[in-house]
């Protein structure tokens, strides 16, 4: 991110270069290393994505976060793109309540509260699937282990 200034002489808002900027040739470069063209859009909903470390978001505010920035998204596109980035293991899908689903930029195994006063999802300090005494039914073996505790305001 370019810090530009206004012809008042006053600092206008930040600016992103999303062709050249060191940060779009290292999302790039993560596209390409999942087989993933990147396109104008990839590359800006992944800097968005990438640019503060590990994030938890909904296709509605990474939309959001583009609209801010004047991005020329569609909600669409995001909502498609968000999905690629998941197939391509780039994200990490959380099914929160039927028809929400966040997405999670730290794609290890680790464990997650939901915090339903302020609809937030964030990381458990410690993964505490390790802990649970698991075994897949006949025929099947375990693939991932995804808990997430509900919690709420002591009041």
């Amino acid at each position: 991110m370019a810090q530009s200034t206004s012809t008042l002489g006053k600092p206008a808002r930040p600016t992103y270069d999303w062709v050249n900027g060191a940060l779009a040739r290292l999302v790039r470069d993560k596209l390409r290393a999942v087989d993933l063209r990147p396109t104008r859009q990839r590359v800006s909903i992944a800097s968005l994505l990438f640019v503060a470390g590990d994030r938890h978001v909904t296709a509605e505010q990474v939309f959001a976060e583009a609209q801010a920035l004047k991005m020329p998204l569609s909600r669409a596109t995001v909502y498609n793109t968000l999905h690629q980035f998941a197939d391509a293991g780039l994200v990490r899908e959380i099914a929160l309540y039927g028809s929400k689903v966040w997405y999670d930029t730290k794609t290890g195994s680790h464990c997650h509260y939901y915090d339903e006063d302020r609809s937030v999802l964030f990381d458990m300090e410690q993964d505490v699937t390790h802990q649970l005494q698991l075994k897949a039914p006949k025929g099947k073996r375990i693939v991932g282990v995804d808990v997430i505790v509900r919690v709420a305001d002591d009041n």
